[in-house]
């Protein structure tokens, strides 16, 4: 069974002595990103390979690292999910924690998405429109100020006349790191007035939303977006490419800096918001809690994660073949992380 309770369950497992396996199911965290790929693979496998479908929750990236890294114990998850690369604090607390052996597999490319209701304006907008919009402080007239922007059209005549409200994912999401590095941190730091400051201080101004309303941290999954954008046509809300494709009757995307979300834009780069995705596996588990390698295998099979898999069906931007070769050995080898 699918679920998304395993964070408040997970403390409440006990190894069964005497047992071979502590557990007979795997247990898997991280990204509401990748929270919908790797459901799909936990239920296809659950179907197929004779093991117990997965139990699989949305954590957020960073609270599934937290999870995953807290012990090498079976009371531990087995994989984590993320929408951004594992950091080196949080390698080294794994460590300190005796998670030593992890092995890291990209299963494809994503794009951040910024998009209203379907009923409401066209927005086309650039990565400085978007930093003026959503930031605490902000360059007016060379001096940097309390964000006084309260509509759209006053950051540009050209955007529309409606009042800002954004919608965007909270800091225990890897789409708001991502967010901070592709679109908050290359607007913010063109300005003369950010380059002046010293790095501490440019990266408190370009990482800090405004906290008067008119930017919503969203610390839920992404179905909490699409609620707010449809029952508010004129918000925008920070979503993923996966999400917009499986909404497109309900929500529709703004082009940044021109270009607009597609799979094609996504796969080649040219779209300038998008970012790779992970899982993470505790090599330490494998072989003890049943069916990981199988788990693994099934995930970066062609059928799976293949451009006509049924993962490419939920909205995955997949891999160059030569790539997928690559990360699908890594992941049969279970070979370890290098930063």
């Amino acid at each position: 069974m699918i679920r998304k309770t395993f964070a408040a369950a997970a403390v409440a497992v006990v190894a069964l002595s005497g047992s071979a396996f502590a557990r007979d199911q795997i247990r898997i965290v991280g990204s509401s990103t990748v929270y919908p790929f790797a459901t799909a693979v936990a239920e296809q496998f659950g179907k197929t390979s004779g093991f117990k479908t997965p139990v699989v929750e949305s954590t957020g990236s960073g609270g599934g690292l937290k999870l995953f890294c807290a012990g090498a114990d079976e009371n531990t998850p087995d994989i984590t999910n993320a929408s951004r690369r594992i950091e080196p604090s949080e390698v080294a607390a794994c460590a300190a924690n005796g998670v030593k052996g992890i092995t890291e597999v990209v299963i494809g490319y994503d794009g951040i998405v910024v998009a209203n209701s379907v009923k409401g304006p066209k927005f086309h907008l650039t990565k400085a429109q978007l930093f003026k919009a959503a930031a605490k402080t902000v360059p007016v007239n060379g001096k940097l100020v309390p964000n006084p922007y309260t509509k759209w059209s006053d950051i540009d005549p050209s955007l529309p006349k409606e009042d800002i409200l954004l919608y965007i994912p909270a800091p225990n999401h890897g789409t708001r790191d991502a967010w901070n590095e592709l679109v908050m941190d290359p607007a913010c730091e063109t300005f003369p007035e950010v380059k002046a400051l010293d790095k501490a201080n440019r990266k408190a101004v370009c990482n800090t939303l405004r906290e008067d309303g008119a930017e919503v941290d969203v610390s839920e999954n992404y179905t909490v977006t699409l609620q707010k954008m449809i029952s508010q046509p004129a918000a925008v809300g920070v979503t993923t490419f996966s999400y917009l494709d499986q909404n497109g009757d309900k929500i529709q995307a703004a082009t940044v800096d021109g270009e607009v979300p597609t799979y094609d834009n996504i796969a080649s780069g040219k779209y300038p918001v998008s970012r790779p995705l992970y899982f993470y596996v505790k090599k330490s588990h494998v072989g003890v809690i049943p069916g990981i390698k199988q788990y693994i295998a099934e995930f970066t099979s062609d059928k799976a994660w293949g451009k006509n898999g049924y993962l490419a069906d939920k909205g995955l931007i997949t891999l160059p073949d030569d790539k997928r070769k690559v990360e699908a050995k890594t992941a049969k080898d279970l070979v370890d992380l290098k930063l």
